[in-house]
């Protein structure tokens, strides 16, 4: 089995902002909209400048 090699950068890490994704992965606004009938709120526009680990545990337990 091949490894993968992630680029330095290239990655998402839990203390990146939502904003910080979003702006780097364009194709991830559309993940995060998936998800906000189960936050019961847009997840980008409650939450944009909160990182990645803090939007997790907000949301952790409305998430079935």
């Amino acid at each position: 089995m091949g490894k993968t090699v992630l680029k330095e950068g290239r990655c998402i890490r839990p203390e990146m902002t939502v904003l910080d994704v979003v702006s780097r992965y364009r194709k991830t606004e559309e993940v995060f909209k998936q998800y906000d009938k189960q936050a019961g709120e847009c997840i980008c526009c409650h939450a944009l400048f909160k990182t990645l680990q803090d939007v997790a545990k907000k949301f952790r337990y409305g998430f079935h």
